[in-house]
């Protein structure tokens, strides 16, 4: 079945979700913010007292899930890549609640049959009882299995241009755990892609890789330590564009160059492989 655009285009979720503390920590630890708790600043994220909610837990709350996968769109759902992430923050998030989210499909861009398919999308996390904006995400996943179909040829989204000629002014280095994709996983998304080693073969991988938004919500909080200073307000936005894919237990590198007041640009990279793995970051913060 070939990947219905009309179908795509037209799709609409709104899904809701309480959450609690231990949710709050619970994807604090898969992001790897357990690894260095060694500090009242780091253990802010994992611990109940003076508890904060890292921004980037927006991307997983009240979260469609892997709606991707579901036969109607006739997508080759063990071919699908995260592409770019964005994310504005309107208002810090609380460590408990009550969110409700709404999804629709922005635009789908065709590269060809030899290629693939970009799908952009946008999500909207409010809070349920005052109806307050939190978050505005937007998503771009690259469908490697489905160009051809239909959609705009020409046009998509340029990114972020990087620094030319001068080093990074700060650079932070984060391990991740052998099994952080099965901890990261209990946060909501269960893509088989990232536990099951079979799936990850089928997607062309040698063993399971950690989510994108895992190695999203690493780098965040990278930027979130080196220029927030831990203060969770501070960060109002994060944009990337994923380039490769982590396996769990690699460190990861995060580059940064400031770009004027409030403004940066960043860059991912696996240490040890010295492959670029988020690139095109660009973030802005208070």
């Amino acid at each position: 079945m070939p990947l219905d655009f009309d179908k795509l285009m037209s799709c609409r979720r709104e899904t809701s979700q309480r959450y609690t503390a231990r949710d709050t920590m619970l994807y604090a630890l898969g992001v790897g913010a357990g690894i260095d708790a060694d500090t009242p600043d780091k253990l802010r994220f994992v611990y109940e007292e003076k508890l904060d909610a890292l921004p980037t837990m927006s991307v997983v709350l009240a979260n469609p899930g892997f709606w991707l996968r579901e036969p109607q769109f006739g997508i080759v759902w063990q071919k699908v890549l995260h592409a770019e992430q964005s994310l504005v923050m309107h208002t810090p998030l609380t460590v408990c609640g009550e969110v409700v989210s709404v999804l629709t499909v922005d635009a789908i861009y065709d590269k060809g049959t030899q290629v693939g398919a970009l799908l952009y999308s946008c999500r909207q996390l409010w809070e349920k009882t005052s109806g307050n904006l939190l978050a505005t995400m937007r998503q771009a996943v690259f469908l490697r299995g489905d160009g051809g179909a239909g959609g705009i040829t020409t046009g998509s989204p340029k990114p972020h241009p990087m620094p030319e000629g001068r080093p990074a002014d700060l650079s932070i280095k984060l391990p991740t755990r052998p099994e952080q994709a099965l901890l990261y996983r209990l946060s909501g998304d269960y893509n088989p892609l990232h536990a099951d080693p079979d799936v990850a073969r089928l997607g062309g991988f040698s063993r399971p890789i950690l989510h994108g938004l895992a190695t999203y919500g690493i780098v965040g909080r990278a930027l979130l330590s080196a220029v927030c200073g831990d203060r969770v307000a501070r960060l109002r936005r994060l944009d990337a564009r994923f380039s490769s894919a982590v396996y769990p237990g690699e460190d990861i590198t995060t580059e940064i160059w400031r770009e004027g007041s409030g403004r940066a640009s960043f860059r991912a990279r696996v240490t040890a492989r010295d492959v670029v793995v988020i690139n095109h970051g660009y973030a802005e913060f208070e």
